[in-house]
């Protein structure tokens, strides 16, 4: 089967615009390209659009500053002028909890009320952000918290890459204009492993991923950026392509029969078909492994045979095996394998050549361990939306 589309795959769902029905446009998000068309279109000199959209461009994220009159290399005849028409606006953040392990977890309001998660890790050699990149899911998968809440929207770009500002407002590490450059980073690593499918999103996530690499503000490299899809299988090439970040796949069964209870979109691109779009991936390589993410589900993937299945099915994949411990919610169909059975699956694994990590479950005290995210004020918000509804009383 080929790899190339003529059409990218989005969900049929409604992404809040850049510009709101009233007020100024909201400029984070904007590709440099966008930026420049915009500046023009409100009266920039097309000679001049470029400087200006660099000048910006390393105001907003390079130094986290959301004040115009604070951009003191423009003039201030300039800076009246972009206060007039645009903002510099990221998501609210409405909550955060901080575990025993350190984690943090925010819950952040986004345009029109909605709400997602977002989670930072810190470890001793780095600090990873959890994002997400759709209210709700559409996936279902069976094992997973968020799966539960129906999906509600794509995110925009600049909610997006807003979540990464915001954790580096919390995490006071916008560096000063001028100062000597500081190579250690508290957010170090980027996952969109948050709520939502990724795939899904495609042109939101990419152009939000540009900002996050570019060498001119948040400066992530792309292999400090890792996109996890459950195998939404037209966008995996697209994704080496236009992202070129690191790849991880929400593997976790090795038949088809129990990957289509755990993974529903199996039935759509089943095994046989995702792993041939893993052979053909662009960017595969020793040095660049594609990532199988395995959640450790007990009587249900964890056998031996099934560890020798998969050590079968990847064959010829650079690749590593994250094995997750199940993070349990309350109502939860499945049970955590033990950690005898876990080590077990891990020995087989790592014995045919293959890195198999077992992940420490973490912030699994306040529900932000991988799989738990879910917003409870979504769920309450949309069952009002359906009282309303029944009622008559919806617009």
């Amino acid at each position: 089967m080929t790899m190339t589309q003529t059409a990218p795959i989005t969900q049929d769902v409604l992404t809040i615009p850049r510009k709101m029905p009233e007020g100024p446009m909201n400029l984070v998000g904007l590709t440099r390209e966008q930026m420049r068309e915009v500046l023009i279109a409100h009266g920039t000199p097309e000679k001049q659009a470029k400087m200006r959209v660099g000048q910006i461009w390393q105001w907003i994220y390079g130094w986290g500053v959301r004040d115009f009159a604070e951009m003191t290399n423009l003039s201030k005849a300039f800076r009246a002028e972009l206060a007039e028409s645009f903002v510099i606006a990221i998501p609210e953040v409405v909550s955060k909890q901080v575990s025993e392990d350190g984690t943090r977890k925010y819950l952040v309001r986004i345009a029109g009320g909605h709400e997602v998660e977002v989670v930072y890790i810190p470890e001793e050699t780095r600090g990873t952000l959890c994002i997400s990149s759709q209210v709700g899911c559409t996936l279902t998968c069976s094992f997973c918290h968020t799966g539960t809440q129906k999906l509600v929207r794509n995110l925009t770009a600049g909610e997006i890459i807003g979540q990464v500002m915001m954790a580096r407002d919390d995490l006071n590490e916008w560096p000063e204009p001028g100062a000597p450059k500081d190579e250690t980073r508290l957010l170090s690593n980027i996952v969109l492993m948050g709520m939502g499918e990724p795939l899904y999103n495609f042109e939101n996530v990419r152009d939000a991923m540009k900002i996050a690499m570019d060498p001119e503000g948040i400066q992530l490299s792309r292999r400090r950026i890792t996109l996890s899809t459950s195998g939404v299988v037209p966008e995996i090439a697209r994704t080496a392509q236009e992202i070129g970040c690191q790849l991880a796949i929400s593997f976790h069964a090795t038949t088809d029969e129990v990957r289509d209870r755990l993974v529903p979109i199996n039935k759509k691109w089943n095994l046989e078909v995702l792993l041939e779009a893993l052979r053909s991936y662009p960017k595969v390589s020793n040095s660049e492994r594609i990532t199988f993410e395995y959640v450790m589900l007990k009587g249900v993937n964890d056998s031996d045979a099934d560890a020798h299945r998969l050590v079968r099915l990847i064959e010829g994949i650079p690749a590593k095996i994250n094995l997750i411990p199940f993070n349990e919610w309350p109502g939860a169909p499945y049970e955590r394998s033990s950690n005898n059975r876990i080590r077990a699956f891990a020995d087989i694994i790592y014995n045919a050549g293959y890195a198999s990590p077992i992940r420490t479950p973490r912030g699994e005290d306040i529900m932000a361990a991988c799989g738990q995210l879910k917003s409870a004020t979504e769920r309450a918000r949309k069952s009002r939306r359906e009282i309303e509804a029944d009622a008559g009383l919806g617009g």
